[in-house]
This record gives C-alpha cells, sequence and structure tokens, in this order.
C-alpha cells in the first residue's frame, strides 16, 4: 500500500463525497481512480454501462438488490 499525495481542495471534495456516499475517504478515493481507470480503458462506455459490467463482474443480483 503507497500514499498518494492530492491536494488540499481535491482532498476536501473526496471528503464531502465520501459523507454522502457512506464510504471512507479512502474508500471514495479508490472507488474514483478504479472507475477513472474503467473510464479511459472504454471510452465508449458511459458511467451506468461501467456500473453494470462491474455489478456483472461481482455476480451482484440487481433484482435481488431492489426486491424485485
Amino acid at each position: 500500500m503507497g500514499i498518494v499525495k492530492i491536494n488540499d481542495e481535491l482532498h476536501e471534495e473526496v471528503r464531502k463525497a465520501s459523507s454522502v456516499m457512506v464510504r471512507s475517504i479512502n474508500a471514495q478515493a479508490e472507488f474514483w481512480i478504479k472507475v477513472g481507470m474503467l473510464a479511459e480503458a472504454n471510452p465508449s462506455m458511459t458511467f451506468t454501462d461501467i456500473m453494470r459490467e462491474q455489478m456483472k463482474l461481482a455476480e451482484v443480483d440487481l433484482r435481488k438488490a431492489v426486491g424485485e
């Protein structure tokens, strides 16, 4: 594990977003990094497409998750 240095303003935005998304600051930063990497690797995919594909890869049954 390493340390990633980011400026104070970005850190504050990560902190605020993490409270909304109910994640730790590190988990929020990791999420944004992963999504950013996936978006760069798959420029034709939307955010929704990326999330749907990740859910499928994790074998999440969204119908069960939302009570259908």
